[in-house]
């Protein structure tokens, strides 16, 4: 019976990713419909706690791009990645880790991206590099941001077992910025330099932005 519920959960996840969207959702509640009315499933008690935490962060991050503080994160960014340009396979995904903690969503590196790109290209870098790890650096603060719903919805679910926000920070925290680090390393000599890259020097057009 549970591996038939299983394959039950596996269809709704598969059929709402695919269609996407409010479909997601949809196809979730018709999956839970059926295990509840015709496996008798008993069904669990909402995370109150855990959903006020959530929506909490979430809309302290909604009230903060309002009030254009992203844009003024963003434009602190591009002075800082302009300070040493040739350093900036490290330096991007360190600024896209630390803006992203403290920030608590993900959506910073969105306009991160283009400042990257162009940035690395003026100093002959490959962007793929500074690209990669940063897009990646976001994603691994969102798990140590004490603001970001994750780490919120982490504490609710260790709270009841006595875990507090300092241990689970003290973990996420060091652990993810070094692998950070190392991830940054590992893409820094990746592919030739862009004056040693045939099909770029084919396909090179003046930038915009110079």
């Amino acid at each position: 019976m549970i591996w038939l519920e299983l394959l039950i959960v596996l269809a709704c996840i598969i059929v709402g990713a695919r269609l996407g969207g409010i479909a997601l959702g949809t196809i979730a509640a018709v999956g839970l419909a059926v295990l509840v009315f015709i496996f008798g499933t008993p069904p669990g008690v909402p995370p109150r706690t855990v959903l006020g935490m959530i929506l909490a962060v979430i809309t302290a991050a909604a009230t903060m791009q309002s009030a254009r503080g992203l844009d003024y994160l963003i434009l602190i960014a591009d002075r800082a990645l302009r300070v040493w340009p040739a350093g900036i396979t490290v330096v991007a995904p360190v600024i896209a880790y630390v803006f992203t903690l403290a920030a608590g969503t993900g959506h910073i590196i969105y306009a991160l991206l283009p400042v990257i790109a162009e940035v690395s290209r003026n100093a002959g870098i490959r962007p793929e590099r500074p690209l990669s790890i940063s897009t990646i650096a976001s994603q691994q603060a969102i798990t140590a941001s004490p603001i970001s719903a994750a780490t919120v919805a982490l504490l609710g679910l260790l709270a009841p077992t006595g875990v507090k926000l300092q241990t689970i920070l003290l973990i996420t925290i060091p652990s993810t910025f070094i692998g950070v680090l190392f991830g940054a390393l590992s893409v820094m000599w990746k592919g030739p330099e862009l004056k040693d890259d045939p099909h770029y020097q084919e396909r090179q057009v003046p930038s915009p932005y110079s």
